[in-house]
C-alpha cells in the first residue's frame, strides 16, 4: 500500500467519482481506476459501492479513510519535523463560501509568497461540512462561523460580519421575519452556519420560513432576488463585491441575529509547522489578534 495509492483513493472517496477525481489530481481517469483496483486486491476488500453513478465507501473503505487522513497528518508532521520545523509539505484549508471570496485572497497569496514549500490547498463548503473535515482530518484548519462550543477544538477569530437580509427592490422594509413569512429563501445546503442563523430569525418571531431554494453561490442567489422570486441573507461584505447588488433592498436584522464571527479553527495539540505560519501570517495581518480559545465540551 503506497502514499500515492491512498491520495487517489482519498479523492475519489471525497469527490464521489473517478472523473471528478480525475480532473483534481490532474490525472487520467483510467489511471485512477487501475490503482484503485490494485489497492483493493492488496488489502483483499471493496473499498466502494456504485450507487446510481456515484461511488459510495464501503465499511472498509470508511475505516480507511480514516486511517489515510491520520497517516497523511503524521506524513507532514514527521516532513516539517525533519526540516527542522519549517513549512512545507501539504495544508488542507477548509473556509466557507463568502469568506474565500472577501478575505482570503490577501492572506493566500503572502502565504504563498511567505512559505513556497507548503501546498497549501483550499476547500470551500458550509461550516457543518467543514467541521466534519477538521474532525476526521482532511482539514488542517477551517475558517467557520464561530466561535464553537466543541470539545476538541481550538481556534482564533478572523473577522466579524455584518448580515442582511436582501429582497426585490420595491419590498417594503422588513422589521421581522414576520414581514417575508411563507417568501421563498435562497440559500447553501444543510450544514451552512448562515442558513441555520436565518432560520433560528423566523423561529425568533414565530414566523413560517417558505421553502428553501438550495443555491451554491452567492451569485445566483442574488440573481434569483433581483427577480423578485424570494429573499436571502448574505454577508454585507459578500454583498457589496457582487454586481448588481445595486438592484435588491438591503433589510438590517436586529440583534442577536445582524453579526457573526468568522473563526479560524484546528484540531486540539495539532498545531504544526504549516498551521502555525498560517495563524502568525493572520495575526500580523491586524486579524485573529485574540489569544487562542478553547472550546468546551
Amino acid at each position: 500500500m503506497e502514499f500515492s495509492q491512498l491520495r487517489i483513493f482519498q479523492a475519489v472517496a471525497e469527490e464521489g467519482s473517478i472523473t471528478r477525481a480525475a480532473e483534481r489530481l490532474h490525472r487520467v481517469p483510467s489511471n485512477l481506476s487501475t490503482r484503485l483496483k490494485q489497492l483493493e486486491e492488496q488489502l483483499g476488500v471493496e473499498l466502494f459501492l456504485r450507487e446510481r453513478q456515484r461511488l459510495q465507501l464501503s465499511p472498509a473503505g470508511k475505516v480507511l479513510l480514516d486511517y489515510a487522513a491520520r497517516l497523511f497528518a503524521l506524513h507532514d508532521e514527521a516532513h516539517a519535523a525533519v526540516q527542522g520545523g519549517q513549512p512545507a509539505g501539504e495544508f488542507v484549508l477548509g473556509t466557507m463560501y463568502s469568506t474565500a471570496a472577501i478575505h482570503l485572497p490577501a492572506l493566500l497569496a503572502r502565504y504563498h509568497r511567505a512559505y513556497p514549500a507548503v501546498n497549501l490547498q483550499v476547500q470551500s463548503g458550509p461550516s457543518g461540512e467543514l467541521l466534519e473535515g477538521l474532525l476526521t482530518g482532511r482539514l488542517d484548519a477551517a475558517l467557520v462561523d464561530g466561535p464553537l462550543e466543541l470539545a476538541g477544538l481550538d481556534g482564533v477569530p478572523l473577522c466579524d460580519e455584518t448580515l442582511v437580509l436582501i429582497s426585490e427592490i420595491d419590498h417594503p422594509p422588513v422589521c421581522t421575519a414576520r414581514d417575508v413569512e411563507g417568501r421563498a429563501v435562497f440559500t447553501f445546503r444543510q450544514g451552512c452556519a448562515y442558513r441555520m442563523r436565518l432560520e433560528s430569525w423566523f423561529a425568533h418571531y414565530h414566523a413560517a420560513m417558505g421553502r428553501a431554494m438550495e443555491i451554491e453561490s452567492y451569485q445566483g442567489m442574488l440573481a434569483c432576488v433581483i427577480a423578485g422570486s424570494g429573499v436571502a441573507l448574505m454577508p454585507q461584505s459578500m454583498l457589496d463585491s457582487l454586481p448588481g447588488r445595486e438592484s435588491v433592498a438591503v433589510h438590517a436584522l436586529a440583534e442577536p441575529f445582524a453579526c457573526a464571527s468568522t473563526w479560524l479553527m484546528w484540531r486540539r495539540g495539532m498545531v504544526g509547522a504549516n498551521l502555525n505560519a498560517w495563524i502568525e501570517l493572520q495575526q500580523s495581518a491586524g486579524v485573529g489578534l485574540a489569544e487562542p480559545a478553547r472550546a468546551h465540551g
